[in-house]
């Protein structure tokens, strides 16, 4: 034992560990060899972790985790929580932050109509800022780089004539950050999405009724110059119709072709059957996925058409009519009652049955989803539609407007539908698209919506929810600490983001978050001066986060780990001085 380390009982020394910070832990241990033994009894640091973090016993440990010491030492030293640099050339609300997938730029959008990018380097510096306005933009709102990180997407407010708005979506090339293309994006919370290297998806909206409407989701070129007057630039992707004032918003893309081997299993039932397969044979992966499909509960509106009994729509619509016009009707139905019923009993027989087997079974399967919010009962976004995109779908050759598509077929149907029950004001995929977060504020349980123009009143607490995109099931618990209090009519999205081991989203309580995937816990509060719309972690590096404010900065926010590492990179101070006076002697 070293001199001066008094003997202590180990229950002693147990509860001294539970009231000291971190770092004296560690200290502590590196000067007493008492210490030091203790700091190897994973007895004693497992109940350390599940005391000190408050998580469930029923928790197991991370199964990346070498030992309860490492998982410990993980949770407190790897989160970026470290303020490093605060960036402040945007002089108006920033609203979104990208990374490109390199890692090495990414890009801030805000209020004052301009998208900046960002070297990150040692020190993130300002490498180019592209001004919106002389092309009639009220400011950026999102953006993204394309897959190999030669193009950036930029989607942004646009005002038509009689100061109308709409949306618009720019492509700006990354080699001499020249304004490629741009395309019409309406309304303008579509955002737009890459589906590949060279295809961008925006949206249209138009309308049927007073609260009917249709959204076309249309496949652009990125190179709108026309080579040949045979090649299309822009191709009609899918066709939807929206009742009760909802519309198609926030589209994004999820790739199927990595479900099979994720990064972080969510699900601690299949996490201990991951590690306890043998590495070299494949046991009952087949036959799993054959027990979770019968599980699937049938989306909604694919049901009601099975159940309708082969009635021909157009009987049913004329008998709705005769029936008004005779008085049969009780009660009266009101107009906004009136048209969607109309609306259901038209789109029956004249929308394209959903793709079958929505669930990929090849694990090298090219399939993609199309994900965006979308809603039934109102206008706010409360359900997330999930469309699958086909590998023939993915280019814009072929035809333009669908005619490959019967006369009657005017819509795509939805291949699922998950309903939140809430109002959605953000979503992200996880790094390997298996999981979807989806930020939400609830409803009051047993609402009822009477007028689609009056959504029920919203939660102040953010509800955190996590869907499997395999089995398209929640499975998680919502995660929750932060807070929204902006009222439905005025209600903006806050972007989430997730890396391999943290999901971290932005709030209206001045804070931004970050979560630990594996354990459901909260784990840092990351401080501003107004709202935090947007967060982003490095895709190279997740202790590397962003958030971007309403106080007009971004801030970069690096792990105690990465800080001390950084630090003793740089040359030292006095190292410099001794070396500028060597020089001045000789």
């Amino acid at each position: 034992m070293d001199a001066g380390c008094p003997r202590l009982p180990d229950t002693v020394l147990f509860e001294i560990f539970l009231y000291l910070d971190h770092a004296d832990v560690l200290s502590v241990g590196l000067v007493c060899q008492q210490w030091r033994a203790v700091a190897r009894d994973e007895f004693l640091w497992k109940e350390l972790f599940y005391r000190y973090y408050r998580v469930s016993r029923d928790v197991p440990r991370h199964p990346g985790a070498v030992s309860w010491y490492d998982e410990f030492q993980r949770l407190y030293d790897t989160i970026p929580c470290v303020e490093v640099q605060a960036l402040k050339e945007h002089n108006d609300q920033v609203l979104h932050l990208s990374f490109s997938h390199s890692g090495c730029l990414f890009a801030s959008c805000s209020k004052d109509c301009t998208v900046k990018i960002w070297s990150n380097e040692l020190d993130i510096s300002l490498q180019h800022s592209s001004n919106m306005r002389p092309y009639n933009w009220s400011y950026t709102q999102f953006s993204q780089f394309n897959s190999d990180d030669s193009l950036l997407l930029v989607s942004g407010v646009f005002v038509g004539p009689h100061n109308s708005s709409s949306g618009e979506i720019a492509v700006i090339s990354m080699e001499n950050f020249t304004l490629l293309s741009r395309v019409r994006n309406k309304p303008y919370d579509v955002f737009g999405c890459w589906l590949n290297e060279t295809n961008l998806i925006s949206g249209n909206l138009h309308r049927i009724g007073r609260i009917t409407s249709c959204s076309v989701l249309w496949l652009n070129n990125a190179f709108q110059g026309i080579e040949s007057e045979n090649v299309n630039v822009v191709k009609r992707l899918f066709k939807i119709q929206n009742l009760n004032a909802s519309t198609i918003r926030t589209v994004m893309v999820a790739d199927c072709s990595r479900y099979d081997s994720p990064d972080l299993l969510l699900d601690y039932e299949e996490q201990l059957a991951a590690s306890s397969t043998c590495p070299i044979f494949d046991l009952g992966s087949d036959s799993e996925e054959e027990e979770a499909k019968p599980k699937l509960p049938p989306e909604p509106a694919i049901q009601e058409l099975r159940d309708a009994g082969g009635v021909p729509a157009e009987h049913e619509l004329q008998q709705l009519f005769d029936d008004i016009m005779e008085g049969r009707v009780r009660p009266a139905m009101t107009e906004t009652e009136l048209e969607t019923k109309v609306a259901e009993l038209f789109v029956r027989n004249r929308t394209k049955p959903p793709e079958p087997n929505l669930l990929p079974t090849d694990s090298n399967s090219k399939t993609k989803y199309l994900i965006f919010t979308t809603g039934c009962l109102t206008y706010s976004p409360h359900q997330i539609g999930i469309k699958r995109i086909l590998p023939h779908q993915m280019t814009t050759a072929g035809p333009v407007l669908g005619e490959e598509r019967r006369s009657d077929e005017f819509f795509d149907s939805l291949d699922h539908v998950i309903d939140i029950h809430g109002h959605i004001i953000g979503m992200g995929l996880s790094p390997d698209h298996r999981y979807l977060y989806v930020n939400s504020r609830a409803w009051p349980r047993d609402c009822v919506i009477s007028d689609p123009m009056q959504p029920p009143p919203i939660a102040e607490e953010i509800d955190l929810h996590v869907f499997d995109l395999k089995t398209m099931k929640e499975v998680k618990r919502a995660l929750r600490a932060h807070r929204a209090y902006t009222p439905n009519e005025e209600c903006f999205f806050i972007f989430l983001d997730v890396s391999r081991d943290f999901v971290a989203s932005g709030a209206e309580d001045r804070h931004g978050y970050i979560w630990d995937r594996h354990y459901n816990i909260c784990l840092a509060k990351l401080q501003h001066d107004n709202v935090v719309n947007s967060v982003a972690f490095s895709p190279v590096e997740q202790e590397l986060l962003l958030t971007a404010s309403d106080d007009t900065t971004i801030k970069v926010w690096r792990s105690p780990r990465a800080v001390r590492i950084r630090q003793a990179r740089r040359p030292q101070p006095r190292k410099l001085l001794f070396s500028w006076l060597m020089n001045q002697k000789s």
